[in-house]
């Protein structure tokens, strides 16, 4: 049987301490790199992309490869390797997608909440005594904390690769990574079988319902906004809005009003996103509006409004949401009494 030599897994592990920063920064880089060549053709973020999804494809496999090498080629992966792998590998995809994160965030929403748990998340990995210590002995949270890591590189790399509108994305992302949950408490923990059952059903549907409930605060990693704008007009020629109102009188209002938005997305996305007009918290309008990723300044789109309240003053917001409602951004403006 061949096994790794022991001295190399030494040296690869002692030059990981020595330079505990040089994972993150890669991975950070990594996420940089593919953020700001997301729109552009030579494919640079779909190649790193594939390879974060490679590496979870691993992780995935691991133990189905090691015991086919093993009984075929007589080869055996040292479980310290493994352990480490996997370390990095949560490194590598936490510190790729925060970059997307800091800009589609918006930071006063509840959307800041599950950005500071990707980054408490992500420095853990890079802490080993609590990687190594705290986390891993606990296999329950050890394998939710597989899960969301995945949920949220799933939600970055699936409208890269394959051009999947955020509304499948999410699904397809929460689904996987609850799979990969129920996989792993019930092939890595030693405990009964219905144990493992009750703890499978319990923290799945859990975590599955938490999933759906707090979809709005869940930034769309891939989505974000370039340009806004409230304008009485738009110049058709060049599509961009005439003016941009903070504040206006209820006459104004009644005359017409346009929600000007440009939305950046990944080159070949085609989504369908929302103007949701709300007054003082009510909803009065829903408008659907199509969009296709590729621009560089964002994908220009509107919604015209003519029909109001008789009683229309107070404080206008426009949450642009995509199907899921995932909030994308918000565009706030006044309306005051008519002199």
């Amino acid at each position: 049987m061949f096994k790794f030599p022991s001295h190399a897994i030494a040296n690869i592990i002692a030059l990981s301490e020595r330079f505990p920063w040089a994972m993150p920064l890669f991975g950070f880089c990594s996420g940089l790199a593919s953020f700001l060549l997301v729109e552009r053709k030579q494919g640079l973020a779909q190649i790193i992309a594939l390879m974060i999804l490679a590496s979870w494809c691993w992780f995935l496999t691991e133990k189905v490869v090691h015991r086919i090498t093993l009984r075929w080629f007589g080869l055996s992966s040292p479980r310290p390797l493994v352990v480490y792998a996997t370390q990095l590998m949560h490194q590598e995809s936490l510190f790729f997608v925060i970059p997307f994160l800091f800009l589609t965030t918006a930071w006063n929403s509840g959307q800041s909440v599950y950005t500071a748990i990707l980054l408490v998340a992500a420095a853990i990995t890079i802490i080993d005594p609590l990687y190594f210590r705290w986390l891993a002995p606990r296999r329950v949270w050890y394998f939710a904390f597989h899960g969301i890591t995945l949920f949220a590189v799933l939600q970055t790399i699936l409208p890269i690769i394959f051009y999947l509108p955020t509304a499948q994305s999410y699904c397809w992302s929460l689904g996987i990574a609850l799979l990969l949950i129920a996989v792993g408490i019930a092939s890595g923990t030693q405990w009964r079988w219905w144990k493992r059952m009750l703890v499978i059903v319990g923290l799945v549907s859990a975590l599955g319902y938490t999933g759906l409930v707090v979809r709005p605060w869940i930034p769309p990693s891939t989505l974000w906004l370039t340009d806004v704008a409230i304008a009485s007009a738009i110049n058709g020629a060049e599509k961009i809005p005439k003016n941009n109102l903070k504040v206006l009188s209820d006459a104004e209002l009644h005359k017409g009003l346009y929600a000007y938005t440009a939305i950046h997305a990944p080159r070949g996305l085609r989504e369908r996103i929302y103007h949701e007009w709300k007054l003082n918290g009510k909803l009065i309008d829903r408008v659907p509006l199509d969009i296709h990723g590729g621009r560089e300044a964002g994908y220009r789109a509107w919604s015209h409004k003519v029909n109001f309240p008789a009683d229309s003053t107070g404080r206008w917001q426009i949450r642009v949401v995509t199907e899921a409602d995932q909030l994308i951004g918000v565009l706030r403006f006044k309306v005051v009494p008519d002199s």
